[in-house]
């Protein structure tokens, strides 16, 4: 949330140079509050450990958000009671007139899947389609956000030849240092990635429209985003819980599959001990200043106005 603070302290434009979020005498007696309106559309198996993590992001902000889930009607979860998704999701029938300040669209385990070959390619091309004129912002997550780019810009992404497993460092690039996605966070911050596929910064860096934000030296590519904001993507995990990835690596263990031990997560790499958390303020930081700085402060008090700004168009 903002500090308020009077219009001719000093302070006032250092701070604003600094991207700290500096709300006037004058626009705090003038602003109008309402809940934001956030629509998740989870594409994960695992429905209700997914809604639980990115609801502990939202939440860590004064904002009042109202969430709602969305759900793909041409596919649908078997690892999940069909009651919870009666009870709790809407498909895109029921939205579709409907304008929003922010949208989640989830990774999803498909990865080695062609796009055009997922049984719900065509009706997400749909919801990222339609995305673009009743959301004011859209943050892509994972496969989410190969899939977004691979829509939106043509950007491929390329098989790996070793998965990609653990917890990993990275920074934003030169150029985005200050910006205020980053805001809070270290010159370095990890997070989790468990993925068999990558996009290259050259192929981000030839689209004009899109903006590299975040790189690592191991995990490559993590955060771009399209140049008007409408569009984040977040090609890792960073709401992953602590013992995630722990779960993953047992599962496949069990299975008698041949699985790495993830990278800086477990103490000494022994599978033995209790992970150790580095990333939680990544989580919290990169979704909250995103609800905050993209989105609560940009979108109209009027949703409607969305469609307006369309017709100009």
């Amino acid at each position: 949330m903002p500090i308020k603070i009077p219009d001719s302290l000093p302070a006032t434009s250092i701070l604003e140079g600094e991207n700290i979020f500096v709300m006037t005498e004058y626009r705090a007696l003038h602003q109008q509050i309402r809940p934001l309106k956030i629509i998740i559309l989870n594409l994960m198996p695992t429905k209700i450990v997914t809604e639980t993590q990115f609801l502990r992001k939202l939440s860590n902000t004064p904002l009042q958000v109202q969430i709602e889930f969305l759900q793909t009607a041409t596919y649908q979860s078997t690892h999940v009671d069909p009651s919870h998704l009666e009870t709790f999701y809407t498909t895109f029938d029921q939205i579709r007139d409907r304008y929003y300040d922010g949208m989640i669209i989830t990774g999803a385990p498909i990865e080695h899947v062609p796009f055009e070959a997922a049984h719900y390619w065509e009706e997400l091309c749909t919801i990222m389609d339609w995305s673009t004129t009743h959301v004011h912002s859209t943050m892509h997550v994972c496969w989410g956000g190969f899939a977004g780019l691979y829509y939106h810009y043509g950007v491929p992404k390329y098989d790996r030849d070793t998965k990609l497993f653990g917890v990993f460092p990275h920074s934003p690039v030169p150029e985005k240092t200050h910006s205020p996605l980053f805001r809070g966070l270290d010159d370095v911050f990890y997070s989790p990635h468990s993925r068999a596929t990558e996009v290259h910064e050259e192929d981000i860096r030839k689209v004009p429209d899109l903006e590299m934000m975040s790189t690592s030296p191991e995990a490559g590519v993590f955060v771009c985003k399209s140049v008007d904001n409408k569009r984040f993507f977040i090609l890792g995990h960073p709401e992953y819980d602590p013992d995630t990835l722990a779960n993953e690596y047992w599962r496949d263990v069990n299975k008698g599959l041949d699985i790495q031990v993830p990278v800086n997560y477990f103490p000494d790499d022994d599978p033995g001990k209790p992970p150790l958390v580095t990333w939680r303020s990544t989580g919290a930081l990169l979704y909250t200043n995103w609800l905050n700085y993209y989105v609560y402060q940009t979108t109209p008090y009027d949703l409607n106005e969305l469609k307006e700004e369309q017709k100009k168009k």
